[in-house]
C-alpha cells in the first residue's frame, strides 16, 4: 500500500492486514492471517438496488482506506490488503463471514475506521474510537468522548484473544502471504 493502488473496475470484498513491527498494538497480528479490518464495496445501493455512479467502487474504497491509515499516523508500508472482485450479493455475504469469523479489531473494538463522512451532520458528531486511538484524519471532526487508554487496553485484550484462538478457526490458513509487488521482477513478494 506504499504506492498508489492501480485503478481497477468492479465491486467486491477486501481485508486489510498489519505486517510490520513498529505499532506495538498490532505486532501480535503481523504473522497471522487475521485482518485488522474487513469490508466490501458494492456496485449498487443495497437499500434501493440502483447502480452507484462509481465505476471503481472497490478501488475507491481501498484508496480511501490507504489515505485514512496514513492520516491516522500509521506506517502505510506496514499494511497490506487482499481484494476479491465479486457480485454484490457475494461481497455482502463475504464481508459478514469475515467480520464474524475473524472479528477484526477495527470492525469490532476500534469502530469508525471505515465510516464515510456524510456532510455537515457528521462534522458535528464525536470522534470515533478508531480516530481517538489513531488521531489525525482530516475528515475527523468533533470532540473526544472515548478514553484512549481504555480503548487501547480493550483492543490489546481483543487481539490477545484472536491470537490465542487462531488455531480454532474453522478454516485452514496458509503459512505465508503473497502480495503483488509491481517493483519486483516477478511482481510478487512473500511475507513469512
Amino acid at each position: 500500500m506504499t504506492r498508489e493502488i492501480p485503478r481497477f473496475e468492479g465491486s467486491g470484498l477486501y481485508a486489510l492486514y498489519y505486517r510490520g513491527a513498529s505499532v506495538d498494538l498490532y505486532v501480535p497480528l503481523a504473522t497471522l492471517q487475521i485482518p485488522v479490518y474487513a469490508g466490501q464495496a458494492l456496485s449498487s445501493n443495497t437499500a434501493t438496488g440502483e447502480r452507484v455512479r462509481e465505476r471503481f467502487p472497490l478501488h475507491s474504497r481501498l484508496k480511501q482506506h490507504r489515505l485514512s491509515i496514513m492520516e491516522g499516523g500509521l506506517p502505510i508500508a506496514e499494511f497490506r490488503f487482499r481484494a476479491l472482485l465479486l457480485p454484490d450479493v457475494h461481497a455482502d455475504l463475504g464481508e459478514n463471514a469475515l467480520r464474524v469469523g475473524y472479528t477484526p479489531v477495527w470492525n469490532s473494538r476500534l469502530k469508525g475506521f471505515g465510516s464515510k463522512e456524510q456532510g455537515a451532520t457528521t462534522r458535528q458528531s464525536k470522534k470515533s474510537k478508531w480516530d481517538t486511538v489513531h488521531d489525525g484524519r482530516r475528515r475527523t471532526h468533533g470532540g473526544v468522548v472515548h478514553d484512549i487508554e481504555k480503548l487501547v487496553v480493550e483492543a490489546e485484550a481483543h487481539i490477545s484473544r484472536q491470537v490465542r484462538d487462531y488455531d480454532r478457526l474453522p478454516w485452514p490458513h496458509p503459512a505465508t502471504d503473497s502480495y503483488l509487488d509491481p517493483g519486483s521482477p516477478d511482481r510478487r513478494r512473500t511475507w513469512v
